[in-house]
């Protein structure tokens, strides 16, 4: 999956959290009375045409009452800061604004790698400026990861590991990354999605791993709770709707993703042989492995 889709998937997740944190200026006036909706890409795309960029992720704000306009906000995420252009995001914009008929539109773009972008266009001759567009710009890796490390944002708690910090500090980054994601979502679904989301930008190597499993038995105890809550819900779920279509709906493909995520944080890097056996299993072997891993020693007592 690409560092656009990514964001583009945690935005749609979580569009209140991501305003507050990437577009902080504007979310102040957006109480809880105010609607947060993604506005239908299908819908987008149809009228806009050739103009349509699916990476962005407009979000209107409404007040039902009406007693203030609707804002759109255009979060887009920008990997590498050298290949943004401002004038693209302009003309975009300027599209949005033509077609949902305002002129309340925020732009804001996120900035996942490090370098210089321009931060402002202005169009105009000798004697005036006769077009100023700017944009609020959130540079990941400008924001410090410790000013975050408590933040009730989960948003911010899962870019912990695209924010600075210094080399030393590369296991609490993960660490508190993990436990925001544990105190602040309480699906088991989500909880498995954004674990593989802090895994991909913190990027572990193995030793870092088995130094994180000695310095943070906690969050690894956290992480197997994590499967005991998502293999739960899957059990209820083949229990309403029938064993069959609750294996189909991702109790036995939730169980391994999860085993071998367990069995990579307590023995390290997995032999290909471990991972063929774990996807091939059935749902009883894979519930009987991941009760094994809480005693087991070794990647065969897991198996024996």
């Amino acid at each position: 999956m690409t560092h656009d889709q990514n964001f583009k998937n945690l935005i749609l997740d979580y569009p209140r959290e991501s305003i507050a944190l990437f577009a902080a200026v504007e979310a102040r006036a957006i109480d809880a009375e105010a609607r947060v909706t993604p506005v239908r890409q299908e819908q987008l795309q149809e009228r806009l045409g050739e103009r349509f960029r699916e990476l962005d992720v407009p979000l209107l704000v409404e007040w039902p009452d009406g007693r203030r306009e609707a804002m759109l906000f255009v979060i887009e995420e920008e990997t590498e800061p050298a290949r943004f252009s401002i004038h693209r995001l302009a003309h975009y914009c300027l599209d949005l604004s033509e077609l949902l008929e305002t002129q309340r539109v925020v732009p804001v773009v996120v900035f996942l790698h490090a370098g210089d972008f321009p931060e402002q266009l202005t169009l105009g001759g000798d004697t005036a400026a006769y077009l100023d567009f700017r944009f609020l710009a959130y540079p990941l890796r400008r924001i410090p990861a410790r000013e975050h490390f408590q933040s009730s944002n989960l948003v911010a708690r899962l870019n912990l590991p695209n924010m600075a910090y210094a080399p030393e500090e590369k296991l609490e980054v993960y660490a508190r990354a993990v436990r925001g994601l544990a105190d602040l979502e309480p699906d088991p679904e989500r909880q498995l999605k954004y674990l593989d989301f802090i895994d991909i930008y913190a990027a572990l190597d193995e030793n870092e791993r088995i130094v994180y499993r000695q310095r943070y038995p906690e969050e690894v105890a956290e992480m197997t709770r994590f499967a005991e809550r998502f293999l739960e819900k899957g059990r209820e779920e083949g229990l309403e709707q029938g064993l069959e279509r609750g294996v189909k709906r991702g109790i036995r493909q939730g169980e391994a993703q999860m085993l071998l995520r367990q069995l990579s944080l307590r023995f390290g890097n997995l032999p290909q042989s471990a991972r063929d056996q774990v996807e091939s299993a059935d749902a009883d072997a894979l519930l009987q492995w991941s009760e094994r891993i809480l005693t087991a020693s070794t990647l065969d007592e897991v198996f024996r």
